[in-house]
Parts: structure tokens; sequence; C-alpha cells
């Protein structure tokens, strides 16, 4: 059993190395800490046993928008529903933010990615080149909420 609750700064290593670990982006530690300090209630974590098996980023760049950074969860726990654990709970934390839409960016070529945010609701929207470090395309996702 899992459990899905608000990020911690005590969970601050362990979310970095598991991004580390479960997506190709490498990121600047210092980036977690940026968008917990901006927006806490958009880092949530999932653990099992005390340890970090999940999390989802998000932050509102502007009153009606939000944007889903990352999501991961290790690949010795997924299809297990948490993925979708932590997105239901980002949904929940940012209802009461009065936002319209949620967007996120995705790797054209991650199918599995695609049809699990179009399973919540998601629509690609567009298509941008060259979007990642290693010149890999994106397709923006966006939901209403």
């Amino acid at each position: 059993m899992f459990k899905v609750r608000l990020f911690k700064p005590v969970d601050m290593f362990s979310a970095i190395k598991l991004a580390s670990e479960t997506l190709p982006e490498q990121y600047n530690p210092s980036l977690f800490n940026y968008f917990y300090e901006t927006f806490p209630q958009g880092f949530i974590v999932a653990e099992k046993a005390h340890k970090i098996i999940g999390f989802i980023i998000g932050v509102k760049t502007n009153p009606e928008y939000v944007k889903i950074l990352m999501l991961s969860v290790l690949e010795l726990h997924r299809r297990q529903n948490i993925g979708s654990a932590l997105l239901t709970q980002f949904l929940k934390e940012i209802s009461i933010e009065n936002v319209k839409y949620i967007e996120l960016e995705v790797r054209t070529d991650n199918k599995k990615a695609i049809k699990f945010y179009q399973k919540h609701g998601f629509e690609i929207t567009k298509k941008i080149t060259e979007f990642y470090q290693n010149g890999e395309d994106a397709y923006t996702m966006k939901r209403d909420i």
C-alpha cells in the first residue's frame, strides 16, 4: 500500500534521486527547491514503507494556468495507479486555486505517457520541435478544470 501526500523538505534528496533514475532529462537539483518554494501545493509525493516511489511537480504560472513539469514513478511501482493517485491529489490541491486549465509537455514518442494523460482528460494541442535537451520533439497537452 502506498500513501500520497504533500512534499516535505526532508523528501528533497529522494525526489532528486528518483528523477535522475526515471526521467531522461537531467535537472539541476536547485530547481526542485525552487519549485517547492514557489508553489508548495504543486509538489506531491507517493511513498511506500517510508520510501519515495513517485512524485508530481507543477507550478502556477498565472492566475488561470497550472503547468505540470514532472510526473515520475519508480519502474518497479508502475502500473499500480500511483501516477493516477498523484495526478488526482494534484488536481485536488489546485482546485482551490481557481485555475482554468492545466498544461504539460510530453515526448512525442512516449506513447504510455500520452495514453495516461489522455485517460485523465488531457488532449494534444500542439507539437514543439526540438523541445528537449537531446533535440526530441514534444506534444503540449492541455486539460480544462
